[in-house]
């Protein structure tokens, strides 16, 4: 990664996670949510801005649902109508009235069509309404990304963070689309069709709802059983997915370590476990329509003995005998309908928990209100008594006092975790220190906002970050409104037009999404022309020349030698002969500077710096 000349970061896109798809696999339930009464205040909360047209989205849907309700009942008065006339026929006293049965039949017509015509309605305004809160949260999730602190990201999985945009966000976004409707049309259905049911006959009534406690039985027994392996297979998944993308992001180390026959072993164990748990999720899922339906089916019996019983008596007419078994079925179904819905409810809790949780994480300390603007920046740095440690128990950097003199070239030297980078860190301000102060020309960093504080460094690290597009613009990104001949300038500082003319398509080849067409030094050399490009008060360069051969590495130091004139500068090398020429050398060893002076005046010292510069010439 390299800092740009305004500041600003982007982020290259992780690899797709597998399982994180769309579609009704991410509506798998899953855990419950912790707190299912207060995430679902805070949701409907969100959704408070959207409050008219899902009220008028429930009102289409109860619409809908009403006149679908009505239908049984005046197909009822058809059925009679013919079984009337039939009879009428058959005993010779008149026919059968095919113009009352058409009018009927007409108006039943239009019933349904105004019934489909509210229910599309409905459809169409809770897709709109669902992909804007989609949008919404991701918005709000992608802010919410720059401004959180950086040991954050260090101490969370970028995996999890990208499940929360994805999977989280869609199960929110199909439970609005979907569920909600149907929540209210499986309401409405059920009330309607209940009051349509006694209109007929309550006594018929209270056989079908007979029926109704053993079916609300069934229906907790399963959905307690499932739920625990709905959440053992949402983990199982998770830890799969973990698996696959460790092993796709490093299966060159895995070939060459022969590591194949290992992954395979931990991918079938987890596999095999995610098996059992989804098969038990789904059987128990799946048995419940069928038992419902043979409870349903014990009602319909029930029905069928009264009906012909009460019809044979001539209580009821042949037509409600008909609808009624209509609106047992529409009965049934709803219910059915919500103790599923009642299920995806708790995982859609549970999702919203989890980008709640996100969106309320603590973010970074906000600028101060006065902040100090970096005009005129000479690139005087101090660092005042710095106390520093990732975990406030484990202080890394005790006490780290040093003076940094404008143009000065400073080498900051020591064994692995002695604290180099953490500098570096502490100097952009992406952690701030647990005590004591960093100045720069006098001004606390804290006193700088971020970005004008960030838009005086110019950074090239180690590890290079580039991002899928051309090599110009990715140079580019150093500054981003250069022109083209100022990018070829600074690809040519950087000796990186010495090789882009071999590269098919020149400045315009464009990188891969892991930029593994280009060579590891090749990638270096344009994070190097980056930097230069910015054009930066104060340069840090983190063993910059790392991964280029020995005859680039004297060009390049050529080339950061010119750039580094009059710029304060921080280099963090390894090989210390690539610094002998530094005005001061920081010699850290446990976070503190144990020494500090030129490269002949420690070496003079014989000290812990000649012991590491000595140590470095003991092989050959």
């Amino acid at each position: 990664m390299s800092q740009n000349h305004n500041g600003s970061h982007d982020f290259k896109r992780p690899p797709r996670r597998a399982g994180m798809g769309h579609g009704p696999r991410a509506m798998i339930p899953g855990e419950k949510a912790r707190n299912f009464k207060g995430t679902m205040k805070k949701l409907l909360k969100h959704l408070s801005v959207y409050k008219i047209p899902i009220f008028i989205s429930l009102l289409f849907a109860m619409a809908s649902a009403a006149f679908s309700i009505i239908g049984p009942k005046i197909m009822g008065k058809a059925t009679t109508k013919l079984f009337e006339g039939v009879v009428a026929r058959i005993s010779g006293t008149g026919d059968i009235d095919l113009m009352a049965i058409g009018r009927i039949l007409l108006m039943l017509v239009g019933l349904y069509l105004l019934s489909a015509l509210f229910g599309y309605i409905q459809g169409w305004l809770m897709s709109d309404i669902s992909m804007k809160v989609s949008y919404r949260f991701r918005k709000d999730i992608s802010e919410k990304i720059n401004r959180m602190p950086l040991k954050y990201f260090d101490s969370t999985n970028h995996g999890e963070v990208l499940s929360r945009v994805t999977n989280d966000v869609d199960t929110l976004s199909q439970t609005l689309n979907q569920s909600l409707g149907q929540i209210i049309t499986s309401a409405t259905t059920v009330a309607g069709v209940l009051v349509m049911m006694l209109s007929i006959s309550w006594k018929m009534s209270l056989a079908a709802i007979g029926t109704l406690p053993l079916s609300l039985i069934i229906i907790m027994f399963i959905i307690n059983k499932s739920q625990k392996y709905f959440k053992q297979q949402q983990d199982y998944l998770g830890n799969l997915n973990g698996h696959i993308e460790e092993m796709y992001g490093g299966h060159v180390v895995v070939k060459a370590f022969n590591g194949e026959k290992k992954s395979i072993e931990k991918f079938d164990e987890v596999n095999s476990k995610l098996y059992g748990s989804s098969w038990k999720s789904h059987f128990l899922t799946s048995i419940m329509m069928p038992l419902m339906g043979f409870v349903g089916n014990l009602g319909y019996v029930a029905i069928c003995i009264l009906g012909g019983y009460y019809a044979a008596r001539k209580v009821i007419e042949v037509g409600d005998i008909q609808a009624f078994i209509q609106y047992v079925r529409q009965f049934t179904q709803p219910i059915s309908q919500l103790a599923n819905i009642s299920n995806i409810l708790q995982q859609t809790a549970a999702a919203a928990e989890r980008v709640f949780e996100f969106l309320e994480e603590e973010e970074e300390v906000p600028d101060a209100a006065d902040t100090v603007k970096p005009d005129d920046i000479k690139g005087v740095v101090e660092f005042k008594n710095v106390h520093f440690g990732y975990n406030e128990d484990n202080i890394i950097i005790n006490d780290f006092s040093a003076v940094v003199k404008p143009g000065q070239k400073v080498a900051i030297v020591g064994p692995t975790g002695a604290g180099k980078t953490t500098m570096v860190k502490l100097l952009m301000r992406f952690y701030d220190v647990n005590k004591g102060s960093i100045l720069i020309d006098g001004h606390d960093l804290r006193d700088f906002s971020r970005k004008d504080l960030r838009s005086l460094f110019g950074m090239v690290l180690q590890d290079t970050w580039l991002y899928n597009g051309s090599i110009m613009e990715n140079i580019r990104y150093g500054r981003l409104d250069a022109t083209d001949e100022e990018v070829i300038a600074a690809a040519k500082a950087a000796h990186v037009d010495s090789f882009v003319h071999t590269l098919p398509k020149g400045y315009n080849m464009e990188l891969n999404e892991e930029a593994s067409n280009v060579s590891q030094g090749q990638k270096q050399l344009i994070t190097i022309a980056r930097a230069v490009l910015s054009d930066p008060k104060i340069l840090i360069l983190d063993e910059a020349t790392s991964s280029v051969d020995t005859r680039t590495e004297v060009q390049i130091q050529k080339a950061m030698a010119n750039l580094m004139k009059n710029r304060t500068s921080f280099v963090i090398a390894h090989r210390l002969s690539t610094i002998r020429d530094a005005d001061l050398i920081l010699v850290m060893n446990h976070g503190d500077i144990v020494e500090q002076g030129t490269h002949e005046e420690l070496l003079a010292k014989g000290g812990f710096y000649a012991e590491l510069y000595n140590s470095q010439f003991e092989a050959s």
